[in-house]
Formats: C-alpha cells, structure tokens, sequence
C-alpha cells in the first residue's frame, strides 16, 4: 500500500534523518563545513557574474569546467581514482541528473548575468522546501499538514521577491525560478543512486556533462582571448566550485542534518554582501521579506524533522 502524500498523523523517521553516533564538536564541525561550502558556492557564482561581463558566458562555463574536472579527478585518485562504470539500474537516475544539471547551470548563469545576485540566491532558497515536496509527490514520503503549510509560506515568500505584475517582475525572474526547480529534480535524481556510486563519480559526470555543454554553446556565441587575470578569475571560480562541493558532501556527513543544514542559509547573506561590495547591488524591502519567509520556513521544515526524528 501506498503512503499518504499528506498525512497529519505521521509519527515515523523521516528517510532523511540516519541516526548515526555523535562525536564532540560533530554540530560545530558540520555547520562550519555548510558555512564553508555555502560561501564557497556564492563566491564561484560572483566571480561568473564579473567574468561574463566581459567574456561570452558559454565560454566561461566550457574553461570553469575543465578546471572543476581537473580538481575532481585530482581528488578522486586521491581516495582511490575514479569509478566510471555505472550499472544499468543507475543510468537514468543519471541521465534524469545531468538533465537538472545542464538545465539548471545554463537557466542559473543567464539569470545571474541579468539579475543581483541577492535577488537570485534568495528565490534559490526555496530548494530545500521544494526538493521536499518533489520526495513527497514522486517517492511517496508523507507530508504532514505543518510542513505542508511551510511549503506554502515558503511559496508566498518567493512570491514576494518575484512580484508578478509590478515592474520588478521580469522573463529572469521565471528563469530563476526555473533554475531552482531543475536543481530540485537533480537532488531528487541524486536519491535514487546506490550505494556503489561514488559521490566522486557523480560529480565528475555532471562537471564533463556542463563543460561539454559549455564547448557546443560556445560554438554559436563565439569566444574571445581571455587576459591573464580573467584566466586566474576562471581557474579561482573552478576552485570555489570544488571547495563548496567538497564541503557540502562532508556538512552532510558531520553531525546532525537538522543542526547542520539551517547554515544553508549563509549563502544569502554572503549573496548580499558580495553584491554589494562588488557590484553595489542591494535588496529592496520586498527582497527582504520573502526571503525572510523563505529561510523562515525551511528552518522550521529542518526543525520539525528533528522532533520526529527523535520521536522515533
């Protein structure tokens, strides 16, 4: 039999939550690793944001990749070297992931060429809530009417950064929001690998998916001789990339997801900082407020977890 999509007297585990034996100063070490790798992250995307002013943007992605493949291979030989070979049964998890991926980079990265970059981490935000909603609609985990109703808030939060129908509403803002929904379908693709694929692996096929990407656009857009400092900007961007996915896979791995993954939201802040010093960028006060119910609501999403994880 099924499981309910929306049931409000769920009492179970969330299959989120593994109870795994605690060390001292594991939380600590996990919420420094997700701030780490949330900066890191925010970072790359402000450094493709100053490149692309100047060099075509398919051109960035194709040589960012070659450095981010480089480093991940570097850093797989180093845990044993990579493991290309996926079985039948991981395929089209696979292939549904990099869909999200190159969707999700190519919708990304035009909208951060168009758009602060405040603006379009805070409507990035709302990942968290809709990769729950995703596992609730396509793998059958229940819903509860709270977390349901944090879904909702965390929507109207997004609704206020997007404002359709005034002026500030524009074709980048659906462009982010699409780009956040691919990102969800590539978490949501990630759940269903098994155990014998490497995390190294994954990512590997994703950085070689985006960079040949990158190459066949770049075809079409034209490329330009880039000067030394846009070459150390691009191999720094490829380092942030790497350095934030390597943190993000530890966070995960350290502690407890629910005093862990609440540090998520240090990329907004970083966002707003980094747009301000470097492209004198600054949210309104509609920015502000829904992003306020974003975070607000998946802080109580990762919350509520952690009172029914403990419950079972």
């Amino acid at each position: 039999m099924a499981k309910a999509l929306i049931s409000p007297l769920r009492r179970v585990r969330p299959a989120s939550i593994r109870p795994e034996p605690l060390k001292p100063g594991d939380n600590l070490r996990g919420a420094a690793l997700m701030c780490a790798s949330m900066v890191a992250f925010t970072c790359n995307d402000a450094v493709v944001k100053f490149v692309s002013q100047d060099l075509p943007l398919y051109q960035v992605i194709a040589l960012r990749g070659m450095v981010v493949m480089a480093l991940i291979a570097l850093l797989a030989q180093r845990q044993g070297g990579l493991r290309l070979r996926i079985d039948r049964t991981a395929r089209r998890p696979m292939g549904l992931r990099l869909l999200g991926e190159l969707g999700s980079t190519v919708l990304f990265l035009n909208a951060l060429q168009h758009m602060a970059i405040g603006d379009l981490t805070a409507i990035m935000q709302a990942l968290p809530l809709a990769v729950m909603l995703g596992a609730a609609l396509f793998f059958g985990e229940s819903l509860g009417w709270r977390r349901l109703t944090a879904v909702l808030v965390g929507m109207v939060g997004v609704l206020l950064i997007l404002r359709p129908g005034t002026g500030a509403f524009g074709i980048w803002s659906l462009v982010a929001l699409g780009a956040m929904l691919l990102v969800a379908l590539r978490d949501l693709a990630t759940r269903s690998f098994g155990a014998q694929v490497g995390s190294a692996t994954i990512a590997f096929y994703a950085a070689a998916a985006v960079t040949a990407m990158g190459l066949a656009l770049s075809l079409f857009q034209g490329w330009e001789a880039p000067s030394l400092r846009q070459l150390v900007l691009l191999g720094l961007s490829g380092l942030f990339l790497s350095v934030g996915y390597v943190t993000a896979v530890a966070a995960m791995r350290v502690g407890e997801i629910s005093a862990v993954a609440p540090f998520r939201y240090t990329s907004l802040l970083a966002a707003i900082i980094l747009g301000l010093l470097v492209f004198g960028e600054w949210p309104d006060a509609w920015t502000w407020a829904g992003s306020a119910l974003v975070v607000g609501a998946g802080i109580y999403t990762i919350w509520r977890e952690s009172r029914l994880g403990r419950r079972a």
